[in-house]
């Protein structure tokens, strides 16, 4: 698995390349943005972003990938502030982990990410989708389609998307869906949790698809069929 590391602290990069190497991964490092989209190719499975990069602001480049790219980000910076958090995710990013942070968690949430994104056939008599007013979501090929036109979502808000896909009409509470896509019972991504379905909602055009239960969680609201 390749990974992009973007960092300007060639000491940092260095020391994180060579935890990631004796992990099994391969890895290449951009001090700073412009190179960062030049090394971005198809065979990168996952981006590291620092947000305080020389030549632009990490949060321009996340949003410069999403253009042409469903890569897995995840930003790690000295940002802490919510605000960051917020602007990283309305820019495309998946996760966020704040420096100084353990190497360990990096890699498990890398694991994490990049685990929710590879497509899997599905199981010998599983569904392999739903249709919801005109939205098509592929659990199997990981794909939505909007009126036939292929929507382009993150790895995060596909998750969000296919967790409620699997219980069309049910409501499926917060907690539920954390769980499953963060993989953590933690409440503090409830406000994450929010950003990532008032996305999903624009892209797909259509707000009131995402039904919000108050107090309760979200459903796929509307006509569902296989």
């Amino acid at each position: 698995m390749k990974i992009l590391i973007v960092e300007d602290d060639e000491r940092v990069s260095e020391v994180l390349g060579a935890y990631l190497r004796q992990a099994g991964y391969t890895t290449a490092c951009a001090p700073n943005g412009a190179a960062a989209l030049e090394l971005l190719g198809s065979d990168t499975e996952a981006v590291l972003l620092d947000l305080g990069l020389p030549d632009m602001d990490g949060i321009d480049v996340c949003r410069r990938i999403r253009g042409f790219s469903s890569v897995p980000i995840i930003v790690a910076t000295a940002r802490s502030g919510v605000e960051e958090r917020i602007r990283g995710l309305h820019a495309g990013a998946d996760d966020f982990v704040v420096k100084p942070y353990d190497v360990r968690e990096l890699v498990a949430r890398i694991e994490a990410v990049t685990r929710r994104t590879r497509a899997l056939p599905p199981e010998p008599g599983a569904e392999a989708g739903v249709t919801v007013d005109g939205v098509r979501i592929d659990l199997a090929r990981r794909r939505v389609l909007v009126d036939g036109e292929a929507t382009e979502l993150t790895p995060k808000e596909f998750d969000i998307l296919a967790v409620l896909a699997r219980y069309p009409g049910v409501v499926v509470p917060r907690d539920r869906i954390i769980r499953e896509v963060w993989g953590t019972d933690w409440g503090g991504f409830k406000r994450s949790l929010e950003v990532h379905l008032g996305s999903i909602r624009r892209k797909l055009g259509r707000p009131e698809l995402v039904e919000t239960v108050r107090g309760v969680g979200y459903r796929l609201a509307g006509e569902s069929r296989p």
